[in-house]
């Protein structure tokens, strides 16, 4: 593969007329990394990804790759291969001179772009399929003739623009797998856009949080799961339950308790919380788990009005005294209309400062 970068650094601003999707988004990438962009449509990442393939132009900011800038070089001199969406591959062309066209554009002799295909339909599973054309493939075969075609150049960086989301859901899976195992037996550098938590926090060493064309938190997939730090991340990462309280106690493990009417919630804090400061307590329904003991801190009592099975697991709605909605998963089917407790542990609440628009927002 191609020599290995060590730093990519990035500020980018673009502007469409007077609509703004990307503002001062800034971030260093390092060798051998996996980045993820992950947001909701229209949050800006297949913009910046665009930008970083040279397909787009700045509106403002720049581009360096090991200190050396590259925003004024056009795309074929960047040296990054790029997976598109709906693959993009020519449909009158084989599967092999797909793959070898970028090879043949650079003109490297036939024997070594016959070698380097070989090896790649290798890499990517599809040997014996070179005489091929793209109508003659299944959508997963296609993505990866896409990715062979991206990696045979021999990239300084790869770029997948939600590769996976044509894909039906075993196939998914099944090409997530395969994207890394190729970073890293050949020790790429990847970002990746989605708007698919379970690809993000599977696939990356780092996840970038986007909205409206801005990072709102970056950080390990463990981090962002667990540690969101804010309601917007929150709500995006899988969080249902939202509970707006007054601030009781802060506590030197870093816990904060807060009141919710008649209901007590303690969790991590995801900033610094006054007493008495209004915050929301916010957890998952995977977290919560039916119990028998009287309310306490933690523990919500309500009766179900919905049950959903989803195989080895059971989605509920309950709805407590005060109106109000809890989501939970449980592992045992429960009567509709049944009254039942759920508790959950500190640790899986997190109390977060409110935001404009709240949850969702």
């Amino acid at each position: 593969m191609a020599e290995q970068i060590k730093t990519l650094r990035f500020r980018l601003t673009k502007r469409f007329g007077v609509k703004t999707v990307l503002d001062d988004f800034a971030l260093e990438v390092q060798g051998r990394e996996f980045v993820t962009f992950l947001g909701p449509s229209g949050c800006g990442k297949s913009t910046a990804l665009n930008l970083l393939a040279g397909l787009l132009p700045l509106s403002a900011g720049e581009i360096s790759l090991d200190d050396a800038r590259i925003d004024r070089l056009p795309p074929e001199r960047r040296g990054f291969g790029m997976v598109f969406q709906n693959y993009a591959l020519f449909p009158h062309l084989t599967v092999f001179e797909n793959v070898a066209f970028g090879l043949a554009l650079r003109g490297l002799p036939r024997a070594e772009i016959a070698d380097r295909v070989a090896r790649m339909l290798g890499l990517v599973q599809l040997p014996g399929l070179e005489g091929r054309y793209p109508g003659q493939l299944s959508g997963g075969q296609q993505q990866r003739v896409a990715i062979a075609r991206a990696l045979v150049i021999e990239p300084r960086l790869l770029l997948l623009d939600e590769p996976l989301s044509n894909l039906d859901a075993k196939l998914r899976v099944e090409m997530r797998a395969e994207i890394k195992r190729l970073h890293a037996d050949l020790g790429l550098t990847s970002i990746y856009v989605t708007h698919d938590q379970a690809e993000a926090l599977s696939l990356s060493d780092r996840v970038v949080v986007m909205r409206e064309g801005r990072v709102v938190q970056a950080g390990t997939p463990m981090d962002i799961h667990d540690r969101p730090a804010s309601l917007f991340v929150a709500d995006f990462m899988g969080y249902r339950n939202f509970f707006p309280v007054s601030v009781t106690d802060t506590r030197a493990d870093g816990t904060v308790a807060g009141q919710s009417g008649t209901l007590r919630f303690a969790g991590r804090g995801a900033a610094p919380l006054e007493l008495g400061a209004a915050a929301i307590a916010a957890f998952r329904p995977e977290d919560l788990m039916l119990t028998e003991y009287p309310p306490g801190e933690n523990v919500v009592w309500g009766r179900v009005r919905l049950t959903e099975y989803l195989g080895r697991e059971h989605d509920l709605e309950i709805v407590l005294d005060s109106g109000q909605v809890v989501k939970a998963r449980v592992p045992r089917p429960v009567a509709v209309r049944s009254v039942i407790g759920l508790r959950l542990a500190a640790d899986r609440v997190v109390v977060l400062p409110p935001e404009d628009g709240g949850a969702g927002a």
